[in-house]
């Protein structure tokens, strides 16, 4: 088991999706996100009702130590009331990959460190 995980967040529209990718990577809280062009049918229960709609996926990759202010991020860039943010750890992975995230987010886990 490594402490990676793989986080999935639905967006709105690409733009949107576009924002959110870019801030997480700038801001060290990702290594890497990635963005499927192509819409997402998401069918779901909200407030009491069956609701379906388009929406673009992402695919992102961070770390244990870094979720929650992946997730507080998310959460102030997103247009939704309660958006998806779910992860899953990464069991297992590429030793070059796994150490290239480790570096990519150095800076994130450096700065949570000193406060």
């Amino acid at each position: 088991m490594t402490r990676k995980l793989v986080a999935m967040v639905t967006c709105e529209n690409r733009r949107q999706a576009g924002r959110i990718a870019r801030a997480l990577v700038e801001e060290r809280l990702a290594a890497c996100v990635n963005v499927l062009e192509t819409n997402v049918r998401s069918i779901y229960r909200w407030q009491g009702k069956v609701e379906r709609a388009r929406e673009t996926l992402l695919i992102i990759k961070t770390a244990k130590s870094t979720f929650s202010r992946l997730e507080r991020r998310v959460r102030q860039l997103h247009s939704y009331d309660a958006p998806e943010i779910i992860a899953l750890p990464v069991v297992a992975g590429s030793r070059p990959y796994l150490a290239w995230m480790e570096e990519s987010l150095a800076g994130a886990q450096r700065r949570r460190s000193r406060k």
